[in-house]
């Protein structure tokens, strides 16, 4: 099918004009290889060309020649290969010279020495609902950023709607695939990681129904700040609760496969003397795993408006991901001790942040822009600056600015 194209494009492009390589780091599945295919000259697909990897052996340089930028596809299958690229780039003296793509991330002791202006890492996740084209991206979030109230369409889309994107995801396979299939695929791809890919990124044996186990843990405290305690309590067997570390190992392959990606705490400077939490909130890279750990279906989705409410939030955060990094932001989240809680705040590299609050109902919307009002007043904006945004993300209906400052957005209408 013809390339959709990705918000990270354009980031890409930037990157390989001051850089000598660009490692594109992602899920497998993602559309690491699709995304670089668009600027790549040349390419060795280490994952299916076996006499590639026995030329790394003989002579890196083989397989490194080739017309510029010269895509190295899963890379970390050899990694051996890292420090000749490093080496090449240091050589040739001219940006734009390697596109690597991964879907692990390899031991720190591999990638350590990279050099100043040599290397840098680009992240790719699932697509937005703006690349599935389910979002028209009316309502930009740099725009947002930059103060601009919001304002858009209803674009139709309902709260069943959402129940089956959360299920399908952002994988682009799953573009020309059923409901059902989608189901399907995602899975496979969890069975696919509890059975080999947790054991293969470290060369380390792990149980895999350990590993499902805390996967279908995970899932059912997605988007909240689950302890390591919980979790192994939840993840146990007939033998009790999981060791603490066996599920701190585990989290940390998944991380490594990027499967999991936790939200870090915003911690502002504050009026009031309220202590910040510091503990982030967890999600999958994409709602479906998620939904798929739990074997959850849209009909039963909507039988259970709370967890499609807690999917919604990571589904939301997958996105706002996706367009605060091409915004030069971060997405965290903010609790306290008092109990007052914004599920992400976006925070850019200039210091401007907005707050958000995600609701599956339109009922919801005044008691969220209450709680963002007064989470805008317990920060310190003397220090911080003040919101450039304090939003309402919701399922459906109409984009606006609301008489007391509090933007609604339709999840619909958001785009970069």
């Amino acid at each position: 099918m013809p390339y959709r194209p990705r918000v990270a494009d354009q980031e890409l492009v930037t990157r390989l004009a001051s850089t000598g390589a660009v490692v594109i780091e992602g899920p497998k599945g993602c559309g690491k290889t699709a995304t670089a295919r668009q600027l790549a000259a040349s390419e060795v697909l280490l994952d299916v060309d076996e006499n590639a990897r026995r030329a790394i052996e003989v002579d890196p340089r083989l397989v490194l020649d080739g017309p510029a930028p010269r895509l190295i596809d899963e890379w970390q299958i050899a990694p051996s290969i890292w420090n000749h690229i490093r080496r090449a780039v240091d050589d040739r003296g001219r940006p734009g010279q390697f596109i690597l793509t991964g879907s692990a991330v390899p031991a720190d002791d591999i990638t350590r020495h990279t050099g100043a202006a040599r290397l840098t890492r680009l992240r790719m996740r699932p697509m937005s609902l703006f690349e599935t084209g389910r979002a028209t991206g009316a309502v930009s979030l740099r725009d947002l950023l930059a103060g601009t109230p919001p304002r858009s369409m209803d674009t139709g889309l309902t709260v069943p709607d959402l129940a089956e994107l959360v299920v399908v995801g952002g994988w682009p396979g799953n573009l020309t695939r059923s409901v059902p299939q989608s189901m399907q695929a995602a899975r496979d791809y969890l069975d696919e990681i509890r059975r080999v890919d947790v054991t293969r990124v470290d060369e380390r044996a792990r149980d895999p129904e350990k590993v499902g186990r805390l996967l279908r843990a995970l899932a059912r405290h997605v988007a909240t700040e689950v302890s390591i305690t919980t979790l192994s309590a939840d993840a146990g067997g007939a033998d009790g609760p999981l060791a603490r570390d066996t599920v701190m190992d585990y989290l940390a392959a998944l991380d490594r496969l990027m499967i999991v990606e936790d939200q870090p705490a915003w911690a502002p400077h504050l009026r009031s003397r309220s202590r910040v939490r510091s503990a982030p909130k967890r999600h999958f890279v994409d709602p479906s795993l998620a939904a798929a750990a739990l074997r959850a279906t849209p009909e039963r989705l909507l039988q259970d408006l709370n967890l499609l409410g807690f999917l919604f939030e990571s589904l939301v955060v997958r996105d706002l991901r996706i367009y605060s990094q091409a915004a030069d932001a971060t997405v965290l989240q903010y609790r306290d001790n008092t109990g007052l809680e914004v599920d992400a705040v976006v925070e850019a590299a200039d210091g401007r942040w907005a707050a958000f609050e995600v609701k599956l109902g339109q009922g919801q919307v005044d008691n969220a822009a209450a709680t963002l009002l007064r989470f805008s007043e317990r920060v310190d904006t003397g220090k911080c600056g003040p919101p450039a945004a304090l939003g309402v993300i919701v399922a459906t209906g109409y984009g606006y600015q609301r008489p007391d400052g509090v933007a609604v957005v339709p999840i619909g209408a958001l785009g970069p």
